[in-house]
């Protein structure tokens, strides 16, 4: 089988049509370039050259190669290049999950941040809630997640993101939309629009407590998993929702918000901040690189991406 060098040495000569120039350009001397001709032409089993003491000319034989010479050298040289990109972090893919939320507030800046940075890299969006994420980055079906802050999972590491609270939603015209705030003991018995437990579990539990703390009891009469089908139901007129702040610039129409009030220490327990999360085993460096751009002073993605060699140990 020929080689990469005996290739190179070919198309050297074809576009020269001088061993000597071939030679200079290749930064070797003439007698190892002609030996590199012979071994092509000999496993070929064809002449490639008509060579005389004044010129050298390419044969039928070695017209109908070079332009494959040329096509093979070029496909090597990109294969390198995407490789060594790949490795870097330059190139590659990244798959990154997200809540309905976090696609309209926190992900579009993300976007433009590889978009700006990482033109090489190829981004893959999957819409999940935060349980969802959680098992597909224990998987490895996802490399980024943005979600809530669920139970720690072995092998996922969470960083905050962006702060978040809960607020009342409210349909548009409800006596508590006054514009002064809501206390949680004015929830007490109005129909409320709560999050499914099975994929929403961690904004079930915070509206279970702040409801628990005012010593107010909800009247579930609605059950979803992502924020904006809640807000439609209140859109709707069907009740009231406790739904992130983050959520209020893209409400539906017919839905108003009123901030939490209520006993001393809600405002320590109203907290609903996104985080980003990953798998410590990733060795995807493109992950790396963008952790390093959303997360720019984090420890673990300081190691992350100092973690530079193929092969060493796994991604902090």
């Amino acid at each position: 089988m020929y080689s990469l060098i005996q290739l190179e040495s070919f198309v050297a000569v074809a576009e020269e049509l001088h061993f000597g120039a071939a030679a200079a350009r290749l930064n070797m001397t003439q007698p190892p370039l002609s030996r590199q001709i012979q071994l092509l032409e000999r496993e070929l089993d064809a002449q490639l050259f008509k060579r005389s003491s004044r010129k050298v000319q390419l044969t039928e034989a070695g017209q109908t190669l070079l332009p494959s010479a040329r096509q093979i050298l070029d496909l090597c040289a990109k294969t390198e290049l995407d490789v060594r990109r790949v490795a870097t972090g330059d190139a590659g893919s990244i798959v990154i999950g997200y809540t309905a939320i976090a696609g309209q507030s926190s992900l579009p800046g993300i976007l433009r941040l590889a978009r700006q940075h990482m033109e090489g890299v190829h981004l893959v969006l999957r819409e999940a809630v935060s349980v969802d994420q959680m098992d597909a980055l224990s998987r490895g079906t996802i490399d980024i997640g943005l979600l809530r802050p669920i139970v720690n999972r072995s092998g996922v590491v969470t960083r905050p993101h962006m702060e978040d609270r809960l607020v009342a939603a409210l349909p548009d015209g409800h006596l508590l939309a006054t514009g002064h705030g809501v206390r949680m003991r004015q929830l007490d018995g109005l129909p409320l629009m709560m999050y499914s437990t099975s994929e929403a579990r961690y904004f079930h539990d915070l509206v279970m407590r702040l409801y628990e703390s005012a010593g107010a009891h909800p009247v579930v009469t609605q059950l979803a998993s992502q924020v904006p089908a809640l807000l439609a139901f209140v859109a709707a007129g069907l009740g009231v929702s406790l739904v992130p702040a983050s959520a209020m610039d893209f409400s539906p129409p017919g839905v108003v918000f009123e901030e939490l009030a209520g006993p001393a220490g809600l405002a320590d327990l109203n907290r609903a901040d996104l985080h980003v999360a990953w798998n410590e085993t990733s060795n995807n460096r493109a992950v790396a690189r963008l952790l390093s751009l959303i997360l720019d002073d984090d420890e673990a993605v300081r190691a992350l991406v100092d973690d530079d060699g193929p092969g060493d140990a796994p991604i902090p």
